[in-house]
């Protein structure tokens, strides 16, 4: 398994910050209150020490009682205040970070699914969970506990430095005399936290593939008696998840510390100064008041400072998930270009022109292929492993796109047509079936709404399954669980067919349709093929010789290239390729 390294950027990414908020113009009107609501949490909470400066000196001082309650009313409701601004800010950026995710999430998903197999031939599913799950997570704390707080925790401290200053600068300037030991120690924290929480990122995409990957296949696994072999890997890829977390939280149990301990500092060379200037006050003019508010600036100053380091972790894991998120967005080598031709129905003439192709450039292999399907005709592809047989079919249903030459359905190229009426006249049945973990109705209609009951029981008929459906319970809603593992390889083959035919295909393609299936199965099986078809363009691939022998045109490729055409008895009798293929399956059954 290739594991996954990708580098914390820059916090203040301006290019992927302007992305994300561009989702955030549909809730720019939440957006714009929370702003106004970060300013005024900020410009509230150094209001508090200011009144109660105001209020020891020069209503305590003097003895003025009413007033000072009068003061300490108004400081409870000032709390009252910043205390409802506080819970609707909170309340607000996790809103919005809920939304935008949501919105994110579903256009990460279709951006996904509008991507050709290439895309998913050189990236693990694990990596792709990953992103639409775990990285669209993270950037919701973006929203909730990173912009918008750490934004809220700068305005604080302007703020306070403001009132402080205003107050009295040479109080000022004492008190902030161990900022700059804070200010170092919250650089080398956020450098090795970054470090640490780009390992995490790292090791959680890993963790997650490998398990995807083991769990998809974990027959393989057992059948090959590698379970310990795979317990330890992944043993090895969790500690390294361990360790990187860790290495963080010894990083936090060291800075916070650290940051109390200078915070202390700060306090008392405040308390020694201002208390020098309280006991001879003709010289610094320095109230018990405004002492006591100094404390209390002090103690909010260092406060956003810390919250800043701390949520500096959450604004970096969402940097680095949003570029992992946009650089998935912006993959676009291998988008299928949607066509706008949609005819109402096809005549199945198919026209391979020169064609080639290559999954890895310059390995072609197909090379030069020219082949024409009549309307109706049935046509069998066969072929050593690797010939190019399953290439033919996913060129004309455009999981892939050709490299040179031309392909052709009805005399307009593939290219053309809109993707979904083009697919929707293309019925394909493979070898190896996959069910999703829903009821056998989903399976076969896949979710549309257009596709009724008797259009199913109809096409179960067809091929001879209405039986054994009828007696699984709940028969249409069964539930065939996860990749169909609550049927037989039959029965999963049989449901295959009746998706294809529920939406009457003029071209359907057999794509080893019949090799998974017992010899009973095959043979019904094979008369519900003849069936489905009767005015068809039908392209087959099998490696069963004897299922073909009726094919109106058998076509033998062999790396990439055709080496006979006919019918079964005419490449019989050239004595080349076919029957070379023919004798050496003899020569088996025997």
């Amino acid at each position: 398994m290739e594991k996954e390294q990708v580098s914390s950027g820059n916090i203040i990414d301006f290019t992927i910050l302007r992305r994300i908020l561009q989702f955030v113009k549909p809730y720019r009107g939440h957006f714009y209150f929370l702003v106004f609501l970060t300013v005024l949490v900020g410009l509230l909470t150094p209001v508090r020490p200011w009144l109660i400066q105001y209020t020891l000196d020069h209503h305590v001082a003097v003895g003025d009682y009413w007033s000072m309650v009068y003061v300490m009313m108004g400081i409870l409701g000032l709390l009252v205040a910043q205390s409802l601004a506080q819970y609707v800010h909170t309340y607000l950026s996790g809103r919005i970070g809920q939304f935008v995710i949501r919105d994110i999430r579903v256009r990460l998903y279709e951006h996904i699914i509008s991507l050709r197999l290439k895309f998913f031939d050189k990236t693990p599913i694990g990596r792709l969970v990953t992103r639409t799950i775990s990285d669209v997570e993270t950037l919701a704390d973006v929203f909730s506990e990173g912009l918008a707080a750490m934004a809220g925790d700068l305005l604080q401290i302007v703020f306070i430095l403001a009132f402080m200053f205003f107050t009295d600068w040479r109080l000022a300037l004492v008190s902030l005399s161990t900022v700059p030991f804070m200010l170092l120690a919250t650089y080398i924290f956020k450098e090795k936290i970054k470090v640490a929480f780009n390992d995490v990122r790292n090791a959680v995409a890993n963790l997650n593939t490998f398990v995807q990957e083991h769990l998809t296949g974990m027959t393989v696994v057992q059948i090959f008696g590698s379970e310990q072999r795979e317990y330890a890997k992944f043993r090895e890829i969790n500690k390294e998840h361990r360790d990187a977390n860790l290495r963080s939280v010894l990083y936090y149990s060291v800075y916070f510390p650290v940051a109390e301990i200078i915070s202390a500092m700060g306090i008392g060379l405040l308390v020694w100064y201002g208390a020098k200037g309280v006991i001879h006050t003709e010289q610094t003019h320095v109230t018990i008041g405004t002492l006591i508010a100094f404390i209390l600036y002090i103690q909010m100053f260092f406060r956003p400072i810390r919250m800043i380091a701390d949520r500096y972790n959450t604004l970096q894991m969402g940097i680095v998930s949003s570029a992992r998120i946009m650089t998935l967005l912006d993959e676009r080598d291998h988008l299928v270009a949607n066509g706008s031709h949609r005819p109402e129905t096809v005549r199945g003439e198919v026209d391979f022109d020169q064609v080639w192709f290559a999954y890895n450039m310059p390995n072609y292999v197909l090379k030069g292929i020219s082949l024409h399907i009549h309307p109706g005709e049935t046509v069998a592809l066969v072929g050593a492993t690797g010939a190019g047989k399953s290439s033919i079919i996913s060129l004309l249903t455009r999981f892939y796109e050709i490299n040179r030459g031309m392909l052709s359905i009805d005399g307009v190229d593939v290219r053309a047509y809109d993707l979904t009426c083009l697919r929707q006249h293309i019925g394909l049945v493979l070898q190896d079936v996959f069910l999703f973990s829903s009821t056998i109705r989903y399976n076969i209609t896949l979710g549309n709404p257009d596709v009724t009951d008797d259009q199913i029981w109809q096409a179960a008929d067809l091929v001879g399954a209405r039986r054994f459906i009828e007696r699984l319970p709940g028969q249409l809603d069964y539930n065939v669980m996860e990749r169909g593992a609550t049927l037989s390889v039959g029965q999963r083959q049989l449901l295959s067919f009746i998706r294809a035919m529920v939406y009457n295909p003029k071209i359907l393609i057999l794509d080893e349709a019949t090799s998974s299936v017992d010899t009973d199965t095959e043979e019904l099986i094979r008369e519900a093929i003849e069936k489905m078809m009767s005015n068809r363009t039908a392209i087959v691939i099998a490696h069963r010789l004897s299922t073909i022998k009726k094919a109106d045109k058998i076509i033998v490729l062999d790396h990439g290239e055709i080496k006979e055409t006919g019918r079964h008895e005419e490449l019989l009798q050239q004595n080349g390729w076919y029957a070379h293929l023919h004798k050496m399956q003899y020569k088996e059954v025997l």
